[in-house]
């Protein structure tokens, strides 16, 4: 079994909201979770979660900190192992849905507690400390 390198990243607005994309591909097609995707080969975690939030949403952010880490089964059979940061979104950028998030939005703890979101995500953020208001 392989394990493959990914990442996440937790944005909160500065009204507390929580940046979500709706999984356009499996696995979790259809369910919300943070932006985030595989590690391509030569650049570092915090490269490939600004990476995939530019790709997913449009916007630029910097990496604050890294908030934890998850392991999930991969279809392949192989381990998704996921390093997720707390990440800022610098004033830059408009939010859209792109590559293969189908959409975008943000999350109050309300939004977030009615969504149909990826296995794990709400009780790894709680665990972090990083659910929205």
């Amino acid at each position: 079994m392989r394990q493959i390198p990914c990442v996440g990243a937790v944005v909160l607005d500065d009204g507390g909201r929580l940046l979500l994309v709706r999984r356009a591909n499996p696995p979790a097609q259809g369910t919300w979770s943070v932006p985030g995707g595989r590690v391509e080969a030569g650049e570092s975690d915090e490269q490939a979660v600004l990476r995939e939030l530019a790709e997913e949403t449009g916007l630029v952010g910097v990496v604050v900190r890294e908030a934890g880490s998850v392991a999930r089964d991969a279809p392949s059979g192989d381990t998704y192992v996921i390093r997720d940061f707390v990440v800022q979104v610098a004033n830059v950028g408009r939010l859209r849905a792109a590559d293969d998030a189908s959409d975008a939005a943000w999350f109050s703890r309300k939004d977030l507690d009615a969504a149909p979101t990826s296995p794990g995500l709400v009780e790894a953020l709680a665990e972090w400390d990083l659910l929205p208001r």
